[in-house]
């Protein structure tokens, strides 16, 4: 790794970690690194709570859209959201949990938001995990996309403020978007721009978030122990190996809230 490649991998790290300022990150990070899945959930009384995983393609997975019943494989894409659906319905039969993927590869927060009362509000979630971000900016590259940084972070602070008003006592688990450093569909001038989207994330997190998940210095850190072919080969789909380490990830921050 030269030089540069590692200040820039230690410069994403101390960002994302001191911009949302959770006690809890380095643990998460520790713990989605480590070679078995997150300790045990704390007890709970609290049976079939419904958990909807959101976002664009990285969560959509290649879901089959025709499936809309809860914990159903097809419909939970081959995932990240797959992985923990799969962990926790195996290990907590008793909890009954209802698993939900709406994901929708290419959709931004303003596409987000024009489903949102059948793709969220109507499933009554108690827990929302929420990835989003990253075609807001990409977009503005490859696709006409006319958006701001400032436009993802007030669009995202309204779809949030419509779900709190609806649902005062779900829980929000925020997803930090991510590009991995070396990817395929990646140019090396678009971190710099796009740090300003993940800042504005960081920001939302802060105020809206029970948890906030350190997606990006995940795979910063991730990149020590195997290259992003590895984990993410384009930067922006993880692999088998990516998405385990983000199940890994989600599954410490949930069993915090």
């Amino acid at each position: 790794m030269n030089a540069t490649n590692r200040n820039r991998r230690n410069f994403l790290l101390q960002t994302s970690l001191a911009s949302f300022g959770l006690l809890s990150a380095p643990q998460m990070i520790q713990a989605a690194l480590s070679t078995e899945l997150t300790s045990d959930l704390p007890s709970s009384p609290d049976k079939g709570q419904v958990i909807l995983f959101q976002g664009d393609s990285i969560t959509d997975a290649g879901r089959n859209r025709n499936v809309q019943n809860a914990n159903n494989g097809a419909g939970m894409g081959f995932g990240y959201a797959y992985q923990i659906a799969s962990h926790l319905l195996g290990r907590y039969p008793d909890r009954a949990f209802k698993c939900y993927n709406r994901g929708i590869s290419g959709h931004k927060v303003f596409q987000l938001s024009d489903r949102w009362k059948e793709d969220c509000l109507d499933l009554k979630p108690d827990v929302l995990s929420l990835l989003i971000g990253v075609n807001d900016f990409w977009h503005t590259k490859t696709h006409g996309f006319k958006g701001t940084a400032q436009s993802y972070e007030d669009d995202l602070r309204r779809l949030l403020d419509r779900t709190k008003a609806a649902f005062p006592n779900i829980k929000n688990m925020l997803c930090e978007p991510f590009f991995v450093a070396g990817g395929s569909k990646l140019k090396v001038d678009w971190f710099a721009e796009f740090d300003q989207y993940r800042a504005a994330n960081a920001r939302i997190g802060k105020d809206y978030a029970d948890v906030y998940i350190p997606f990006n210095a995940l795979f910063a850190k991730a990149l020590e122990s195997a290259t992003v072919d590895y984990w993410c080969a384009d930067g922006v789909h993880p692999s088998i190996a990516g998405s385990y380490l983000m199940a890994n990830a989600w599954l410490e921050a949930f069993s915090k809230i």
